[in-house]
């Protein structure tokens, strides 16, 4: 027998399941623990979403599909990379000024596509799909880690007398260790206390990367320090982390939803105009966006709004191009970052009023919109 396409093949399938973060036990916990704290709003909105399927059984199917042709561009919205030694002022810097695709990104534009009234039910379905999903991989720490080693999947550890490698270690390895399954689990680390649920649940996305990324820092070193080989001591070391992290991304998870459910399931508006898909009626917030007056833009960090204003002229970068809303730069009171899609969408807005749906953000200290789905954007009438 010819053994090299047998070793091949072993090679990928071990590549595949090294990618594949928490595994199936971590992310259906995930999605179990959210369940548990959905509101009725919530509820009701991914019943409508998903029918019969639960979000624990939804957590994996963004990996399950990655490969597929359809959906290969989606394997940079799984992770980070991320140089060591950051601050947390540099770290959040570096992040939101990335012009590559990876998790944060991608866990923004899918919630913006949740939200949104011009987002068809089979869109909302995959984009719950992907938050389920990649709300898990940010609290995974190696998926918020270096670039030249792959998040830990190029460093070669021995545990329990077995090769494997430092993400795989933290994908799975410890989970399978402590031997339960994904109900097992939930019932057992859903267990925050009242002022831990509404702690984690207004802490920033950011945040929850930081911790990420803080984590990881620490493997690499006590990797560096002592060695390659893990013990029980290891594990007895480290499982409680992996149990809070898995905790804490199941109770943000139902955060977000609560959130972006909390009037119901935005009604979508296939078919109709982009204008009127995303233009709401007065006084009203636009599905799940509230209405916000320019001026108040910096006190809605992390909410998704809706907000009409001037465009005050532009600029095109590379990857992406930036939009001055209310004043001219440096003055303007909301930039407009399009990525993607949306880069080239704001050639023909100067001195237009524009109507924009998104979450702000923070970025050196003033607010911000990412949009990558150009029907987000939508130029008033005159």
């Amino acid at each position: 027998m010819n053994k090299r396409p047998f070793l091949l093949l072993c090679a990928l399938f071990v590549s595949a399941v090294a990618l594949i973060s928490w595994g199936v036990t971590g992310h259906r916990t995930i999605g179990r623990i959210a369940a548990n704290h959905l509101n009725p709003q919530a509820n009701a909105a991914v019943r409508e979403l998903l029918g019969n399927e639960t979000l624990a059984e939804a957590s994996t199917w963004a990996d399950e599909v990655r490969s597929q042709p359809d959906y290969k561009h989606t394997g940079p919205w799984h992770y980070i990379n991320l140089p060591l030694g950051l601050t947390e002022p540099d770290f959040e810097k570096t992040v939101k000024g990335m012009t590559q695709e990876n998790v944060y990104s991608a866990l923004l534009q899918q919630e913006q596509a949740l939200g949104s009234t011009a987002t068809t039910k089979e869109q909302k379905i995959e984009a719950l799909k992907f938050i389920v999903h990649f709300v898990g991989d940010l609290h995974q720490p190696m998926h918020v880690s270096r670039e030249e080693d792959k998040g830990g999947n190029t460093i070669q550890v021995n545990y329990s007398g077995v090769g494997t490698n430092l993400h795989a270690l933290w994908d799975s390895k410890l989970l399978d260790h402590l031997g339960l399954d994904d109900q097992q689990l939930a019932a057992k680390v859903d267990q925050a206390s009242a002022a831990q649920l509404t702690t984690w649940q207004n802490d920033p996305m950011i945040k929850w990367m930081w911790e990420s990324y803080a984590i990881s820092s620490k493997l690499y070193a006590e990797i560096d320090a002592n060695g390659h080989t893990i013990d029980d001591a290891y594990y007895q070391a480290h499982i409680q982390i992996v149990q809070q992290r898995i905790e804490m991304a199941g109770v943000r998870l139902a955060g977000v939803l609560n959130r972006i459910f909390a009037n119901g399931l935005a009604t979508s508006t296939a078919g109709t105009s982009a204008a009127a898909a995303n233009t709401p009626p007065a006084g009203t917030g636009g599905g799940n966006a509230t209405t916000i007056d320019i001026h108040d833009a910096a006190k809605h960090y992390d909410e998704s709004v809706q907000v009409c204003a001037k465009v005050y002229g532009h600029k095109a970068l590379n990857n992406m191009t930036l939009v001055n809303l209310g004043a001219a730069y440096p003055d303007q009171l909301l930039t407009v970052v399009l990525r993607g899609d949306a880069k080239d969408a704001g050639n023909e807005w100067d001195g237009q009023t524009i109507c924009i749906t998104g979450k702000i953000v923070s970025y050196k200290d003033k607010p911000e919109i990412v949009v990558t789905d150009p029907k987000m954007v939508v130029v008033a009438k005159q």
